[in-house]
């Protein structure tokens, strides 16, 4: 079933080097296609010539921060603005395709959220990006059961009203895209890879290597916690138990004796299983609810 609208959100940050350009390749598409849309950009405390660009452009409509909050508190802010029911994200920097849109859009009938994997990573210090990202799509995939092309792709089209009942816990780091995508599978919902090209960025990255690894890794540990934590405590429970039992065994081989530590690792270990359990009851009781 078609879109009644389809609502485009930008988040930008100091992008006056690439928003013209994305902009305006993005109403040429809009306007090829039978869809009617809008076109939401969310300047999130910009201090270049962002906002003049986009103002320069009737078809666009500007919100603005008053101060930097973070791109994920831009696309919350965008999607509670948008009044389609089937929402496109994308970022003004120039590095996706979004001659694509209307590829995103031919899925979204059959799928809750249609996501663009990029086929190879394209952004400042790559040698380092590529194997992080590569690591923690992994876990994440591991974590869900299912394989993830591309866990943080800012490129993306998903239904109003699913995403609506997440935006409470959404971060507003880069983050929130790989939460979104974990919220998704986590909770069952139907989601689409279509392979895409991606592009070097145009201007300044916002990518901090440090924080910001740091900040994936937590998000793939909280996000899975809060949806599916047995898949967290357990696995880590097995491991201490297995590993306090080894060490119980070899303790009364060599030395006839079971130590202080052997019985502490052991029964950690079950409180973790124990801790696990109670959060899976209380995550099965919140969905009911």
């Amino acid at each position: 079933m078609k879109p009644s609208l389809v609502s485009i959100v930008i988040p930008v940050y100091n992008e006056e080097q690439a928003i013209a350009d994305d902009l305006d390749l993005i109403i040429q598409t809009m306007e090829a296609t039978d869809y009617d849309y809008e076109i939401i950009v969310v300047d999130d405390g910009s201090t270049d010539a962002s906002p003049l660009i986009v103002r320069q452009r009737s078809q666009v409509r500007l919100v603005r921060h008053p101060y930097n909050r973070g791109t994920g508190a831009a696309r919350t802010t965008g999607i509670k603005e948008a009044q389609g029911d089937v929402i496109v994200m994308t970022d003004g920097d120039g590095t996706y395709p979004n001659q694509d849109i209307p590829r995103l859009l031919g899925y979204i009938h059959e799928y809750d959220m249609v996501v663009g994997a990029r086929r190879r990573e394209s952004g400042t210090m790559r040698w380092l990006r590529s194997p992080v990202k590569h690591a923690i799509r992994l876990l994440a995939s591991y974590l869900v059961g299912m394989r993830i092309p591309d866990l943080n792709s800012g490129f993306r089209a998903f239904k109003k009203d699913i995403v609506a009942g997440y935006l409470n816990i959404l971060p507003t780091t880069h983050s929130w895209v790989s939460t979104i995508t974990l919220a998704f599978l986590s909770d069952g919902h139907t989601v689409k890879y279509i392979p895409i090209d991606y592009y070097p960025r145009r201007g300044r990255s916002k990518f901090r290597p440090v924080a910001d690894t740091y900040n994936y890794l937590s998000l793939v540990a909280r996000t899975i916690t809060y949806f599916n934590p047995l898949q967290i405590f357990l696995p880590t429970s097995l491991i201490l138990f297995a590993f306090g039992a080894a060490k119980t065994i070899l303790d009364l081989t060599f030395h006839n004796r079971i130590r202080e530590s052997d019985v502490i690792i052991v029964v950690i270990s079950i409180l973790i299983g124990c801790i696990g359990l109670l959060a899976d009851l209380i995550v099965a009781q919140h969905r009911k609810t």
